[in-house]
C-alpha cells in the first residue's frame, strides 16, 4: 500500500527536487524516492570532501502511507547557482541548509509563502538588500544570513518574526541601526551581528530579550557605550563584544549575569577597576578584557572556579600578580601591562608551572628590556645584532636573496602554539608573544597557530605562516640603534581562487611598528590580488632607539570567522626581514654579533670620502681599479648586480623612466622580490658625473633621517655606475606642485607638513648629523614625496661637508639658478646659510603654487622679486595659491610666507638657522618682523 503511494507522489517529489537542485547549479542528481534519500549531487559525482547531503521525509500523513519531505541539507558543495524558489513545491517543508555553497542573487519572494522554521545560507555570494518579505515567513524560529554581501539597512519587518530564536547577520556589510521592531523578539536566545557597518549603540530595547543566552558584536559599527540595562539580560552564558568606539566608561553592570560563561569585553574604552564580582562568577570560563584602560590590582583569592581562559593584554593594572590566578591548566595573559617587575624569584616565574603565561610586557620598566624580557633580573646583551630572518610557523630555510646570496631565515615552526605563548629565541635574541584563542574552532588550543599549504607554486617560504586569533607580537632584542627597513611577507595561504566556498573568506588585520599603526584593516588577497600569491610589504626608516623592535598584528573584530571553517581568522605572517640601513648583515643573513665601537659609524663614513677623493685625485686609475677598490672598501650598503638592474627596469624601458636626477635619467624598477625601487643611471664617460656619483654615494650612506631619501645600494659593473634608492610613489615636489593638469592635489595641511619635513631634514644635515653637510642644490625638484605625502630631500651629488670652525667654504659655484644665495653665486662663498635662503625659495613655492620663474609683471623678475614687491606693498596675501583660498589657515600662511621671506634675506647673518625655522612652522616660536631687502639678489641669480 506504502509503496503504491510512494509511486503516486514520487514523480512530483522528483522532479520538485531536480529542480531545485538545477536552480542551485548542480550538475549532478539522483534521489531516492522510495528511501527519501539524496544518492548523488554536485559538481561532481564524488561527494566533495566535507560536504553534507540529506532530505528528511515525514511520513506521518494519512496513516503513515504518505510521506513528505521536510528537511533538506545540501552543504559545502560550492554549488554556484541560486537559491531555489522552487520550494514551494515542498509545501511540508520545514528546514533548509545550504551553508557553504556559492549561491549568489537574492533570497526568492516565493519563500515569503511558504511555512520554514530553520533557513541557513551561512557562506555563500548573497547580495543586496535583505528582503522585506522576508518577514513574512513567520514560523521562522531560526535564521542564519552570516558569510555573505548583504548591504543597506536591515528591514523592519523582520521584527515580525516573533517566533524567532536565533538570528546571526555578522560578516556582511549591513548598515544603519537597529530595527526598533527587533525589541518585539521577546524569546529571542542567540543574536550576532560581527563584522558590519551598523551605527548607533546598542539600544536599551535589549533589555527585552530575556531568554538571550548568547550576544556577538565584535566590530559591528555600534559605539558604546554598553548600556547599563544590559544587565537585566541574567540568562546570558555568552557575551562578546569588542572593537567599540565611543566615550571611555566603567566596567557595565553585569552582577546579575550569573550564568556567564564566556565574558569577552574587548577594546571597548572601559577605564577604572575590574568589579570584584567578576571573579566570584560560577560559570564563569573565560574572560577577555584586553585592550582597554583597565587599572587597579587583582584580587588575592579568585572565587570563579571554573575559570580557565584569562585575557587580561594591553591594560594599566598593576601590582603583584596573584598565585590565585596561575592554576594548573589555565591560560592567562597578562602582557601589555603595569605589574610589579616578576623577578626569577617570582611565583608566575617557576619553570615547573602547569600553564601557558605570557607575561610580555607585563611590567612598565625604564629598562626596556626588563619588559620584554619577563624573569630575568639583571639581563645584558652579550652583543648586539642588526639584522633578523623569520619563517614563521614553518622551518629553517635557505632564501637566495636578489644578489644570489644565502640568507638563512630561522623558523619558529617548532615552537607549540598557545592562547598566551611566549616564546623567546636565546641565541638569535628575538621571540613572539601571541595571545587570543580560536573561539568556536573544532580542534583543541595548542594545535592550530601555524598553518602550511600542502600543494602550491609559492616558493617555500609562504607555504607556512603563524596565524593568531588576537595578537601577535614579534620582537627583536639586543638590537644595535639605528634606522632599519623591515619587510614583510605574506601569503593567503588558507583562502583559494577558485569558484568555491572557500574563496569567499576576508581575512582582516591591522599592523603596527614600534607601536605604530602602519596599515589598518590589512587585507592580504586584497593587497595581493588574489589568494595563495606571494605579497611583499616593506616599512622604511624604522628607527631602533632602545635596542628593541616590536612587530604587532592585531585581528580588531572584522572579516570572517567561519571560511574555510568555523573558528579561522586573525592575523597571519609567512615570514619577517629586518635589515639595518647603516650596516651589512654578516652570514648569509644569519644574526649578527657586533660590539660597539664608540664612532665607528662616523669613521666609516670618513673612510669612505678618503677612498673618494683618492679616485678623484687619480690615486685608483682605471675602469677595473675604481670597481676593485671601491666594492672593496665597507660601504655599509647593499650591492646589486647590472643583471639584476636590467631585470627591474625592464632593460631601463623608457616607459619606466620617471625623471632626470643631478646626473642622469632615473627609472623605477621591481626587485624580483616585489619591492619598488629608484635607479639612478650615469654613464661612465661623465667626468663631472663620476665626481657627482662618488659624493652622493659617500654623502647619503652616512646620514639616515626620516626626511632624507633612503639610499639601498649601488652598482658598479663595467662602465655602468648605478644608484638604488627607494622608490617615492608621488615623483618630485616639483611634480606635484608645477606638474600638469592631473597632478596631486596638496591641500594646505599637506604643504605645511612637506614644509616643514625639508625644514626638519636640512637641520638634521647642518645641526644633528655626525658630518655636518651643505646640500647646495635645495629645490622642488630635489624634494621627492612618499606615498603618504611625506618630504624626502634627494639628490646629494653637490653636497659637500662643512667645517663649523670656517666662516665660509670657497669653492666652484654650482647649483641651480633661481635657488642660489647671493653670497654663494657671486662670491663662491658658502656656509650652510646658502641651503636656508634655498629653503625659502622652496617655501614661496610652495604656499604659491607658482615656479620662482614666474613673472606677474614687467615690474618684476621672479616670484622671490614679486614676494619682496608684495611685502612693501603689505599685499602678501596675493601671494597665497588661489586654490588654498577656501581652506588656507590665514595665521599658519601668514607664517610660512614670513619664514620664506625671512630665509632669503639679503644678509646670511640674518637668516635664520633650519633648527629655528622648524620652531617658526612649527608655533613654538614668533617669526621676527623684517624690512624688504634690496632686489639686487634676485636679479636672475
Amino acid at each position: 500500500m506504502m509503496l503504491i503511494v510512494l509511486f503516486e507522489f514520487g514523480c512530483l517529489l522528483v522532479d520538485a527536487l531536480q529542480e531545485i537542485a538545477t536552480t542551485m547549479g548542480s550538475k549532478y542528481w539522483t534521489f531516492n524516492a522510495d528511501a527519501c534519500r539524496i544518492e548523488t549531487v554536485g559538481l561532481t559525482k564524488k561527494q566533495t570532501k566535507g560536504s553534507q547531503a540529506n532530505s528528511d521525509c515525514d511520513c506521518n500523513f494519512e496513516n503513515s502511507t504518505v510521506c513528505h519531505v521536510a528537511t533538506l541539507t545540501l552543504k559545502g558543495f560550492s554549488l554556484p547557482g541560486l537559491l531555489p524558489p522552487q520550494l514551494v513545491k515542498l509545501p511540508y517543508l520545514r528546514k533548509i541548509d545550504f551553508a557553504y555553497n556559492y549561491l549568489n542573487g537574492t533570497i526568492p519572494q516565493e519563500w515569503a509563502s511558504t511555512k520554514l522554521t530553520y533557513i541557513s545560507v551561512l557562506v555563500n555570494r548573497l547580495s543586496g538588500q535583505i528582503p522585506k518579505y522576508l518577514g513574512h515567513i513567520t514560523t521562522l524560529t531560526f535564521l542564519n544570513l552570516e558569510g555573505n554581501q548583504f548591504s543597506g539597512i536591515v528591514p523592519t519587518e523582520l521584527g515580525n518574526l516573533v517566533n524567532l530564536q536565533t538570528l546571526m547577520l555578522s560578516s556582511n556589510q549591513l548598515s544603519g541601526y537597529l530595527p526598533e521592531t527587533f525589541s518585539g523578539l521577546r524569546i529571542l536566545n542567540d543574536f550576532r551581528i560581527n563584522d558590519n557597518n551598523f551605527i548607533g549603540t546598542l539600544p536599551d530595547w535589549v533589555q527585552n530579550w530575556k531568554k538571550l543566552t548568547r550576544l556577538e558584536m565584535h566590530s559591528s559599527g555600534l559605539e558604546g557605550p554598553i548600556p547599563s540595562n544590559i544587565s537585566l539580560l541574567n540568562n546570558l552564558e555568552e557575551l562578546r563584544i569588542s572593537d567599540t568606539n565611543g566615550p571611555y566608561q566603567e566596567f557595565p553592570l553585569l552582577r546579575n549575569m550569573t550564568s556567564l560563561v564566556r565574558l569577552v569585553l574587548r577594546n571597548c574604552n572601559i577605564s577604572r577597576e575590574i568589579p570584584a564580582y567578576i571573579w566570584s562568577m560560577k560559570n564563569l570560563e573565560m574572560l577577555d578584557v584586553s585592550f582597554n584602560k583597565l587599572a587597579g590590582q587583582l584580587p588575592s583569592t579568585i572565587g570563579a572556579e571554573r575559570l580557565k581562559f584569562v585575557f587580561l593584554t594591553g591594560n594599566l593594572l598593576s601590582g603583584n600578580v596573584p598565585r590565585s590566578i596561575l592554576r594548573d591548566g589555565s591560560i592567562v595573559d597578562l602582557s601589555y601591562n603595569n605589574f610589579t617587575f616578576q623577578g626569577p624569584e617570582k611565583p608566575d616565574c617557576q619553570k615547573n608551572l602547569n600553564l601557558n603565561l605570557n607575561l610580555y610586557r607585563s611590567s612598565s620598566e625604564e629598562n626596556n628590556l626588563r619588559g620584554i624580557l619577563p624573569c630575568l633580573k639583571n639581563f645584558k646583551c652579550p652583543r648586539y645584532s642588526n639584522c633578523m630572518h623569520i619563517n614563521c610557523g614553518g622551518s629553517d630555510i635557505i632564501v637566495k636573496d636578489e644578489n644570489n646570496t644565502n640568507v638563512l631565515f630561522e623558523g619558529d615552526g617548532s615552537v607549540e602554539g598557545g592562547s598566551a605563548k611566549y616564546f623567546r629565541n636565546e641565541k638569535s635574541m628575538w621571540g613572539f608573544s601571541s595571545t587570543g584563542d580560536f573561539m568556536d574552532g573544532f580542534e583543541l588550543q595548542n594545535t592550530r597557530y601555524s598553518v602550511s599549504l600542502t600543494s602550491s607554486n609559492l616558493s617555500e617560504l609562504y607555504t607556512t605562516a603563524r596565524i593568531s586569533p588576537l595578537s601577535l607580537t614579534y620582537f627583536h632584542y639586543c638590537l644595535e640603534n639605528g634606522i632599519y627597513t623591515i619587510t614583510l611577507h605574506f601569503a593567503e595561504i588558507k583562502f583559494t581562487n577558485d569558484k568555491g566556498y572557500t574563496s569567499l573568506g576576508r581575512r582582516i588585520f591591522d599592523i603596527y611598528v614600534q607601536e605604530k599603526l602602519v596599515w589598518k584593516d590589512f587585507n592580504i588577497e586584497h593587497e595581493a590580488g588574489m589568494a595563495q600569491k606571494r605579497l611583499v610589504k616593506q616599512v622604511d626608516n624604522v628607527n631602533v632607539t632602545s635596542n628593541v623592535l616590536e612587530i604587532r598584528f592585531y585581528w580588531a573584530g572584522k572579516g570572517t570567522t567561519r571560511i574555510p571553517e568555523r573558528g579561522h581568522y586573525g592575523p597571519l605572517i609567512s615570514a619577517v626581514s629586518v635589515v639595518s640601513n647603516f650596516k651589512p648583515c654578516t652570514n648569509s643573513g644569519t644574526v649578527r654579533t657586533i660590539y660597539i665601537i664608540a664612532g665607528v659609524v662616523g669613521g666609516i663614513c670618513l673612510t669612505l670620502f678618503i677612498v673618494a677623493i683618492l679616485w678623484w685625485k687619480r690615486c685608483l686609475r682605471g675602469k677595473r681599479g675604481r670597481q676593485k677598490d671601491l666594492l672593496g672598501r665597507d660601504m655599509q650598503m647593499r650591492t646589486f648586480t647590472f643583471k639584476q638592474i636590467k631585470a627591474a627596469t625592464n632593460d631601463f624601458d623608457s616607459a619606466k623612466k620617471i625623471g632626470e636626477g643631478g646626473f642622469g635619467p632615473v627609472y623605477k624598477g621591481h626587485l624580483s622580490d616585489g619591492s619598488l625601487i629608484a635607479v639612478k643611471q650615469l654613464s661612465s664617460n661623465s667626468k663631472q658625473g663620476n665626481r657627482e656619483f662618488l659624493n652622493e654615494m659617500g654623502m647619503i650612506t652616512c646620514l639616515q633621517h626620516p626626511n632624507l631619501v633612503t639610499l639601498h645600494g649601488c652598482c658598479i659593473e663595467r662602465d655602468q655606475l648605478l644608484l638604488v634608492y627607494e622608490y617615492m610613489e608621488n615623483n618630485s615636489l616639483a611634480n606635484a606642485l608645477f606638474g600638469p593638469e592631473n597632478r596631486i592635489n596638496l591641500d594646505w595641511p599637506t604643504r605645511v607638513k612637506i614644509c616643514t619635513g625639508i625644514a626638519r631634514g636640512l637641520a638634521f644635515l647642518h645641526e644633528e648629523s655626525r658630518l655636518k653637510i651643505v646640500h647646495r642644490d635645495i629645490k622642488a625638484t630635489n624634494v621627492l614625496l612618499d606615498g603618504d605625502l611625506n618630504p624626502k630631500i634627494s639628490d646629494f651629488g653637490l653636497a659637500k661637508l662643512y667645517d663649523e670652525e670656517k666662516t665660509h667654504v670657497s669653492t666652484k659655484v654650482a647649483g641651480t639658478i633661481g635657488y642660489m644665495a647671493p653670497e654663494y653665486a657671486l662670491l663662491g662663498h658658502l656656509t650652510y646659510k646658502a641651503d636656508v635662503y634655498s629653503f625659502g625659495v622652496v617655501a614661496l613655492e610652495i604656499v604659491s603654487g607658482k615656479k620662482n620663474s614666474y613673472v606677474p609683471s614687467n615690474a618684476c623678475v621672479s616670484l622671490l622679486d614679486w614676494a619682496y614687491q608684495l611685502q612693501q606693498g603689505g599685499n602678501l596675501k596675493e601671494l597665497i595659491d588661489e586654490s588654498l583660498v577656501s581652506e588656507i589657515n590665514g595665521k599658519e600662511a601668514e607664517v610660512m610666507v614670513k619664514v620664506g621671506l625671512l630665509c632669503t634675506n639679503v644678509s646670511p647673518s640674518l637668516r635664520p638657522t633650519m633648527s629655528e625655522v622648524v620652531s617658526m612652522l612649527e608655533g613654538q616660536t614668533t617669526v621676527p618682523d623684517t624690512k624688504p631687502e634690496a632686489r639686487y639678489h634676485a636679479l636672475k641669480i
